[in-house]
């Protein structure tokens, strides 16, 4: 547990000094909610959906979690170009709790910057169907942001180029971002974006926000909670098996 607690700590100072990364990461979702949430509101008014930037909050701030949390990855491959990783690997730690240290402190990270989108959305116009629901939407954005960090320690176990890894991650998140449901309703989807996106992990996510934020769900709560833990454990596994395997 002391090593996992020392690799957490390690991941948060390193986000919290360095400001200009919390200022950038909060730049797009900014765009998104402005440009999106007022300029496509009348329309989505007119088809009879209600207000889109409450419809597109819970979107944004999965959007937020993802891109930040999946990027964690890539501090394994910068660390291991410049011997940090060799260093960390030959420490009285196991492998096991470097890598479960980093994701949770990735997680962290990625939960925290989600508040500060939910916290912004306010500010310009969201208004929560129940205060009483931020709560347990925080304990949602947590549990997203422990899969995807895990999910981008997976790949960047597996990899050294730090190219690569952005090819990779780009190719992966943007489909899972458009794909989720975050920008457009999935009930009234065609029924074949509806089956790609019951294959998209964020798609769960995204819809337990909406159902403590907004009160609606596709899905249902108790689905999204078990496809989410459920993924979030086999990456958590996956991501330690490739770990353990590094060769620094």
């Amino acid at each position: 547990m002391g090593g996992i607690y020392v690799m957490w700590k390690r991941e948060v100072l390193r986000f919290l000094r360095s400001p200009s990364r919390i200022a950038g990461s909060l730049g797009q979702p900014l765009l998104f909610l402005v440009a999106l949430g007022y300029g496509l509101g009348p329309v989505f008014r007119a088809a009879g959906q209600g207000n889109y930037l409450d419809f597109l909050a819970p979107g944004i701030i999965g959007m937020a979690i993802i891109f930040t949390s999946i990027f964690n990855g890539m501090q394994i491959i910068w660390d291991r170009q410049f011997g940090f990783l060799k260093e960390t690997m030959v420490a009285p730690v196991s492998r096991l709790a470097i890598m479960f240290g980093r994701t949770l402190g990735g997680a962290t990270v990625a939960a925290a910057q989600g508040a500060l989108v939910l916290i912004m959305a306010v500010l310009i116009g969201f208004r929560p169907v129940s205060w009483a629901g931020i709560a347990p939407a925080l304990v949602v954005m947590l549990l997203v942001a422990l899969l995807f960090s895990a999910v981008g320690i997976t790949v960047a176990s597996k990899l050294r180029d730090m190219q690569g890894f952005h090819l990779i991650m780009n190719l992966l998140v943007m489909p899972l971002f458009f794909l989720s449901g975050a920008l457009f309703p999935l009930s009234s989807a065609p029924q074949a974006l509806l089956l790609i996106a019951r294959f998209d992990p964020l798609s769960y996510g995204v819809d337990a926000l909406r159902y403590f934020l907004t009160g609606s769900a596709a899905f249902g709560l108790g689905l999204d909670l078990l496809i989410l833990c459920a993924v979030s454990a086999f990456f958590l596994w996956l991501g330690a098996l490739f770990f353990s395997q590094i060769e620094v």
